[in-house]
């Protein structure tokens, strides 16, 4: 499918594609995790099978989205921003994984007429206290040895043992793209997640929210995800057992499921 491009304030080009839904469908935009791309989404998109019209993004500095750092969570939100606009969208469901999932509880916050409802997957508002040197640690690791330096520490994180072994092309399809991501871009985007803390912002969400976390992940674990619910009003949480850090790539069909209650 061929990719579009918007613009970001600063003239950054920001890749992104649009599958169609049924007529009237409700509109959903998709952020993906650090280090992948729009094709993160491939498995919901397919799932949904038309019930929604779905716009899936590449993140600043990823996929066909390339720039330099830095980076803010800030300034990824209005990327997406600027994405619906290019689009003609003037709202739509935000639904986003991880990294992407920041952005969008950024977006809810910053950008709340643009927010119909809010999907937070296996995601974190603040990675704690020692997470500024934590993420430079993970930045310096692939500036010294390359996105392959962090291969093992990704495999172990993002599937369940026995999705891995019983979805292999999955896990190569992901590791090609990882491998792929420009080592600046990828220290930025690692900068950018130590540095986040979105816990005062997110409580002003008012839009309908469903976080949404595996039950084994390591990464953004369920009390990670809980805080979040905990902090918008309203929100609902749900932990969806024996999955781990990637639940889109796991389970496209409860991703889509939680897109529905949002859409009502």
């Amino acid at each position: 499918m061929t990719l579009r491009a918007a613009h970001a304030a600063d003239g950054c080009a920001l890749a992104y594609r649009i599958t169609q839904g049924a007529k009237g469908a409700p509109r959903v935009a998709l952020v993906h995790s650090l280090a992948l791309d729009h094709r993160f989404w491939d498995a919901v998109i397919t799932a949904a099978a038309g019930r929604f019209e779905m716009l899936a993004l590449d993140a600043r500095g990823h996929g066909a989205s390339r720039a330099e750092g830095p980076f803010t969570a800030a300034q990824m939100a209005d990327d997406v921003a600027a994405v619906l606009a290019h689009a003609g969208w003037d709202r739509a469901i935000i639904a986003g994984a991880s990294m992407g999932g920041s952005i969008a509880l950024a977006f809810a916050a910053h950008h709340q007429q643009r927010t119909q409802a809010l999907l937070a997957i296996d995601t974190t508002a603040w990675y704690g206290p020692t997470a500024p040197a934590d993420w430079a640690r993970r930045a310096k690791l692939a500036e010294e040895g390359g996105m392959k330096a962090l291969l093992d520490f990704q495999r172990a994180r993002w599937l369940s043992e026995t999705f891995r072994a019983t979805h292999p092309e999955v896990q190569a399809a992901q590791e090609a793209i990882f491998l792929d991501m420009p080592i600046g871009a990828y220290a930025a985007a690692c900068h950018m997640l130590g540095a986040l803390d979105l816990r005062a912002a997110i409580a002003g969400i008012t839009a309908p929210t469903l976080v949404l976390v595996g039950e084994e992940d390591l990464a953004t674990p369920p009390s990670m995800a809980r805080d979040i619910a905990d902090r918008i009003p309203g929100a609902s949480f749900e932990v969806l057992a024996g999955a781990r850090h990637l639940t889109p790539l796991e389970r496209p069909e409860a991703i889509v499921a939680g897109l529905a209650r949002l859409a009502g």
